[in-house]
């Protein structure tokens, strides 16, 4: 009987301790949750403040917290602060090789943040995977590709990648190549596709639209357009000017040749 008593007397504070981690762990995460979407929303709410840089603060408040929280727990259970730190810095090495790789996606968030070669909203490029940008925290970048598939991607692969930003200016140049065969009049064609591109307002007048003859090709006359336009036009003017003037080619008998290839034999 005096067994059983003792270990009542070792398990009974063992699950109370348990039970008080469970719950500060509980609020803990709710309230760094909570805190972390405040900061985000006042700092969002500050127009002359970049909504990235509050996604990211916010994200750190709540890492914060939860470091915090953690502290807490081992605390219940009588482990100090101190002994932590003692642990930490023995085992420094060892957490330091099998976190190197999270260590450096959070010092890459870090010169994201600073240096902004991106920000929320904005379509980009990172080595290869393309999206809009929703969301850049302490370890990872959110993409949302057009067809609404989510992307993450580790912000040190994006910070050691070439990034292509489509939404950094806010005016971009559509090129647009046409092939029209050898018999046609390429000074009509040229007409034709630059009155096209000064009747559509999205084409800006400076700088002026661009049309010349690029390449003389195995099947065609290739001819170039260069237009600029706000780059929030940038695929619609494209499709819709593609459109025109493939119309506007049949309308005046300019053909666009299929390619082709020329068969000579020889007399034996």
């Amino acid at each position: 009987m005096q067994e059983y008593i003792e270990q009542a007397n070792f398990l009974w504070p063992l699950i109370l301790n348990a039970g008080k981690a469970l719950v500060v762990l509980i609020v803990g995460w709710m309230v760094a949750g909570a805190v972390g979407g405040m900061v985000r929303r006042r700092i969002n709410a500050t127009p002359h403040i970049d909504p990235t840089l509050g996604n990211f603060l916010a994200s750190m408040v709540k890492w914060a917290i939860l470091a915090m929280v953690l502290v807490a727990v081992l605390g219940i259970f009588g482990i100090q602060a101190t002994s932590i730190v003692a642990i930490l810095g023995a085992a420094s090495l060892a957490i330091g090789l099998a976190l190197q790789g999270t260590l450096s996606d959070l010092a890459a968030g870090v010169m994201l943040v600073v240096f902004r070669p991106y920000k929320l909203g904005q379509y980009v490029d990172i080595g290869g995977t393309a999206g809009t940008v929703r969301d850049l925290n302490l370890f990872t970048t959110e993409l949302v590709t057009p067809d609404n598939v989510q992307i993450i991607v580790p912000n040190g692969k994006a910070w050691g990648s070439i990034i292509l930003n489509y939404s950094a200016h806010d005016t971009r140049r559509v090129d647009l190549v046409f092939g029209i065969d050898y018999g046609d009049d390429a000074g009509a064609a040229m007409q034709i596709i630059e009155e096209i591109a000064r009747s559509d307002t999205r084409v800006l007048a400076d700088p002026a639209p661009w049309v010349r003859v690029t390449n003389l090709g195995d099947s065609s006359v290739d001819l170039t357009a260069r237009l600029w336009c706000k780059a929030d036009d940038y695929w619609e003017l494209k499709f819709e000017l593609t459109r025109r003037i493939k119309e506007a080619f049949d309308k005046g008998g300019i053909s666009i040749p299929y390619p082709h290839t020329v068969e000579i034999q020889k007399k034996g």
